[in-house]
């Protein structure tokens, strides 16, 4: 990563990345998809999914859906509301939890080296005859320098923050609240859903409390401690705006997550710091907000990052499931488009459920008998109607598990066991979901 923000353009959301003041990350497009394409893990980035079906994509693609690009409207932040007494937040009880929970918080300053690669034209011979005295060097290396947050979950030094505060670092150093500085080891990192994990050698270290985030509900209290901007221990207090936010509706569809929307404020550099509830425990890690707007930040569940973390304490690495197939969420106007095609290579039936448009080659779905024109519309004996749902009853189970799906081919039912596999690759330039 190469900034505190992977910037976008202003509806887009952004990550949370490490400070690098003096080298500001370019500007990308966003890409939208109305039909919220998706891939599950496929190991192939959109592009390739939308091959065949390019035409009638790209056309529907001019008028995004809500779930794809959500409207964002600023709104001044509210006050916090107590979830339980429905009255405006003790300010003793935010600075109560502050004070039990901010040491356990830190700093995390990461190094990373780049190498300032030449430009391809340069090597034209015809180029080099006519300007070789001014050709550039050999690819020169860069440091560069950054920050973001932890909380430490484990007295014997064991902290967790984002993955892409310290992806691809040559050195981690961790600054406790009391001013201790200690060389930091990364254990291990998971892009798919951006937690890693950092060791310091260290004992009897403040540590947090951590929530149940499967219980979370709207309305609740939320209060963010982190080092935004290079201020350390900076508090925001809000509310959790929403909970089960998918990749495709925050604009990350790259990570498997169904994240907390929250309106407290979130700044570069809180990357990685905790979310609280009311009683100080970590409810969330945040990561991410939407740019230009006001009271939109997005934290990881506590729940899936615990479970994260404790795969790469122990192995080092996270494996997750994947059936290897491209899918569509089906709606009326989506089949429309692709019967009334005449370059379309499926014919759908269905009004609703979701459209499996690839089958990966030698994937887990295609051992299982699933196919190109399928329509997924039970998984688990639960009815779909969006490919992020099915997305996460492939994410809630184990590698190897089998999920059970009624399918429709051709407007016949059809009943499949689809065993589940590992993501083959876990390469950044790909897009897994």
């Amino acid at each position: 990563m190469k900034s505190d923000f992977d910037s976008v353009n202003s509806l887009e959301s952004r990550r949370l990345e490490w400070t690098n003041s003096s080298h500001p990350t370019p500007q990308r497009p966003r890409t939208q998809s109305l039909t919220s394409l998706s891939l599950v893990a496929l190991g192939v980035g959109l592009g390739m999914a939308g091959m065949s079906l390019a035409p009638y994509l790209q056309q529907r693609s001019q008028t995004p859906t809500p779930e794809a690009t959500p409207t964002v409207a600023p709104t001044p932040i509210p006050s916090p509301v107590s979830a339980t007494s429905g009255t405006i937040a003790d300010p003793n009880l935010v600075s109560s939890v502050v004070e039990q929970v901010g040491p356990a918080v830190v700093r995390i300053n990461a190094t990373k080296t780049v190498e300032s690669q030449v430009p391809e034209a340069f090597n034209d011979p015809l180029f080099q005859r006519f300007f070789g005295s001014q050709m550039p060097d050999a690819p020169q290396q860069e440091i560069v320098r950054g920050s973001g947050s932890g909380f430490i979950v484990n007295s014997n030094g064991q902290i967790i923050t984002n993955a892409h505060v310290v992806d691809g670092a040559t050195k981690v150093s961790v600054v406790l609240k009391d001013g201790r500085q200690f060389e930091g080891k990364v254990i291990g990192t998971d892009p798919v859903t951006d937690v890693a994990v950092v060791k310091i050698e260290a004992n009897n270290l403040p540590t947090v409390k951590v929530g149940n985030s499967e219980a979370l509900q709207p309305g609740e209290l939320a209060i963010a401690i982190g080092n935004p901007l290079g201020l350390d221990n900076t508090v925001t207090v809000g509310i959790v705006s929403a909970t089960g936010r998918s990749g495709s509706q925050v604009g990350i569809p790259d990570k498997r997550v169904s994240f907390i929307q929250t309106d407290a404020a979130i700044n570069p550099g809180n990357s990685g710091g905790p979310l609280l509830n009311q009683n100080g425990e970590v409810i969330g890690m945040n990561t991410a907000i939407i740019q230009g707007a006001q009271g939109l930040g997005f934290a990881i569940p506590i729940n899936q990052v615990q479970r994260i973390a404790d795969q790469i304490s122990t192995t080092g690495k996270v494996q997750h499931p994947y059936l290897g197939i491209s899918m569509v969420t089906l709606s009326p106007e989506v089949k429309e488009s692709l019967n009334q095609d005449p370059n379309s290579p499926i014919s759908v039936n269905e009004d609703q459920g979701i459209l499996i448009v690839r089958v990966m080659p030698n994937s887990p779905a295609h051992q299982s008998g699933l196919r190109a024109g399928d329509v997924i519309v039970q998984v688990e004996n639960k009815p779909v109607t969006k490919a992020d749902e099915v997305q996460q009853a492939v994410e809630n189970v184990s590698v190897g598990s089998s999920l059970k799906m009624e399918i429709k081919r051709q407007g016949q039912p059809f009943n499949l066991d689809v065993k589940t596999g590992a993501i083959p690759s876990q390469n950044p330039n790909l897009n897994h979901q």
